[in-house]
């Protein structure tokens, strides 16, 4: 038995074969000192609902459960794993909810429409995790149904998430999560420390939402930063040139010549507001 009084992971996934399929972006996260590492990195969680994406085995599912979780809801998209996270539900009675499907096709604010605190805690599949953050951080309705994400990413997808303007990682994801949140890494994951190791180092990010955003059009700011981070490399006078060009920047005072990687997330939402 380990710490929760239930079967190690290991065990666990021989019993139930539970073989990670690339196909489904999966890497199984056996650490237990990380999983638990994760659900103390997504803070208070004793009178919170936490929706986690991927549960796999439910490694973290049950880091989740032993720090105190409310209630953790679990979307998995993998049948062979409803066994193994059944068996979970069963040690904590009433307070592990598994839904299965696939998570871009599931509506998390309704989800979330549980009257108590929502955070979401995942390690993402990393075949999803991108477009899972980035339909979180443009819900229409903001303040968001969540208080907060504490998610595992490819390290080089964290740091463009973090990404301050000016530096090479700096993107649409940048911007996007600047504009709206605060967003850090917390600690970085070695390739190790998962069933099979990826080739890559991975982080865990901590996004937590601004109150106040500065006001813009989500949908305008998502096209904006579509067509400038498209082209990269040339002056925002021709990677714009669809909504407006040199025109559209010269009415917000942005020097046509200049690049997207050296523009605020301020100066982004501008020209949004402008569009």
């Amino acid at each position: 038995m380990s710490f929760d009084g239930l079967p190690p992971l290991r065990d666990v996934i021989d019993r139930h074969e539970l073989r990670a399929k690339k196909a489904l972006g999966q890497n199984f996260l056996l650490d237990l000192n990380l999983t638990g590492k994760i659900a103390r990195a997504a803070g208070d969680l004793t009178h919170a609902t936490v929706i986690e994406v991927g549960p796999g085995p439910g490694g973290l599912t049950r880091a989740l459960l032993a720090h105190g979780a409310k209630r953790v809801i679990a979307i998995e998209k993998d049948e062979r794993c409803l066994a193994a996270l059944d068996e979970i539900s069963r040690h904590y009675p009433g307070r592990l909810q598994v839904v299965p499907g696939d998570a871009l096709k599931t509506d998390f604010a309704q989800l979330a429409s549980t009257g108590e605190p929502v955070r979401i805690a995942a390690n993402l599949p990393y075949n999803v995790g991108t477009e899972l953050l980035v339909r979180w951080l443009t819900v229409r309705q903001w303040p968001p149904f969540y208080q907060s994400m504490t998610l595992m990413f490819q390290r080089e997808v964290a740091q463009r998430i973090v990404a301050e303007p000016g530096s090479e990682a700096y993107g649409r994801l940048g911007v996007l999560a600047g504009w709206r949140t605060q967003a850090r890494i917390a600690f970085d994951v070695p390739p190790q420390a998962f069933t099979p190791p990826p080739k890559v180092t991975s982080s865990v990010v901590h996004v937590v939402p601004r109150e106040e955003p500065l006001p813009a059009d989500v949908g305008k700011l998502g096209k904006l930063t579509e067509a400038a981070f498209g082209q990269r490399r040339k002056m925002l006078r021709q990677s714009l040139k669809g909504l407006g060009g040199e025109r559209l920047l010269e009415s917000v005072g942005i020097d046509p010549t200049r690049r997207a990687e050296t523009l605020s997330v301020e100066e982004f939402v501008r020209l949004a507001n402008a569009t």
